[in-house]
């Protein structure tokens, strides 16, 4: 996807931050804004592309449904990540 405001790839995914809570481990980030953004959308994508001797491997780590389009339009487009803990963290092991 390209637009106004969104560039191929997506945002890089920034303060990463693994925690433990009892036995369950889980990892917040930083909320994503893309600015002055013409965007309709239904999900997001967590990946992790990493390269091993010239050749790049993207896989898929979490994929985030918003429960139905969401817009902007020449605005904020924001992706904000639920309460970094046991019960709620976008991404969690037990």
């Amino acid at each position: 996807m390209v637009g106004t405001g969104y560039t191929a790839g997506g945002a890089t995914l920034t303060n990463i931050d693994p925690t433990t809570s009892g036995t369950t481990a889980f990892i917040d980030f930083s909320d994503v804004t893309f600015s002055s953004a013409t965007i309709t959308a239904a999900g997001a994508l967590i990946y992790n592309t990493t390269t091993d001797g010239g050749s790049a491997t993207t896989n898929a780590v979490a994929v985030i449904s918003f429960g139905g389009d969401k817009t902007s339009t020449n605005g904020d487009f924001i992706i904000q990540f639920p309460t970094a803990d046991a019960s709620n963290a976008i991404v969690r092991l037990a």
